[in-house]
């Protein structure tokens, strides 16, 4: 008896980790997307949707999230997007060094792209006051930010709009970046593993940052120490997609020779 009480005991504790787990990774999606289905919740993360909606219950009573009728959204996206702020606001004196170092590599007269994201709208800021540069974005943030500035010629993809984040996104916004050629793009990721590569909390992310890589001859990517080592739930591909790592002073030594070690320069910002 003791025995099988024990079992059980370890049995429940697995179980509420991986509840657990599964709700972070709901609560990412959400601040990634805005809102979802149950339906696409459920089917995403393999799970009956009694468990799913269990799930949102658990989000919703913690405050994170609001309930609909078969979906959820994100309880501070309303107020995110009048306020044309961004989800993801930590690690913000590291990005901004990344973000100055990385606009240190665009030269008047380029053509570049700016993805989405905390790390590259400080990119955008180190920008201003630049000549002559034709800049590529699926932002409305970073759009509006230097499209108001003069040297700069500003172009925004098309598709599904997500407020936390921002952004356009979706199989629209990637044809946009079909058949173009940019000097750089400056590439956003929401976690880097060495064995997954470079992930996003939701799908629809995937085909628009491929499309950014193909259309570009350098791509850089941004990102700061705390993504490293971990990983979200879609994978876009390897490390090596990408030519130059810009981090902070936080990437441990042998991540740093592991990244190298696929021929990924990493500069430390």
């Amino acid at each position: 008896m003791a025995g099988q009480a024990r079992r059980s005991d370890a049995g429940g504790s697995r179980n509420r980790a991986l509840g657990e787990a599964r709700r972070a990774g709901i609560l990412a999606w959400l601040e990634e997307e805005g809102s979802a289905r149950v339906r696409v919740l459920a089917e995403a993360f393999d799970v009956s949707e009694v468990t799913l909606r269990q799930d949102l219950e658990k989000l919703e009573a913690d405050g994170h999230i609001v309930r609909e009728h078969g979906g959820a959204f994100l309880k501070s996206m309303t107020q995110q997007v009048r306020a044309i702020a961004l989800q993801h606001q930590g690690n913000m004196p590291a990005k901004q060094r990344i973000g100055r170092a990385a606009a240190a590599l665009a030269n008047d007269g380029e053509t570049i792209i700016l993805d989405s994201g905390s790390t590259t709208t400080e990119v955008a800021q180190a920008l201003i006051g630049r000549r002559d540069m034709t800049v590529i974005t699926n932002a409305l943030n970073i759009a509006l930010m230097l499209g108001a500035e003069p040297g700069f010629d500003v172009h925004m993809t098309g598709g599904h709009f997500k407020a936390p984040t921002l952004s356009l996104s979706g199989e629209r916004s990637a044809d946009y970046f079909r058949g173009l050629f940019v000097q750089k793009l400056f590439l956003a990721t929401a976690a880097i593993d060495l064995d997954a590569g470079l992930t996003y909390p939701a799908l629809s992310d995937i085909p628009v940052k491929r499309a950014m890589i193909d259309a570009a001859a350098q791509v850089v990517l941004v990102a700061d120490s705390s993504k490293i080592g971990a990983r979200s739930f879609s994978a876009l591909g390897g490390i090596e997609l990408v030519h130059l790592l810009i981090t902070d002073d936080g990437i441990r030594d042998e991540d740093r020779s592991a990244i190298e070690a696929v021929g990924v320069q990493v500069h430390i910002a």
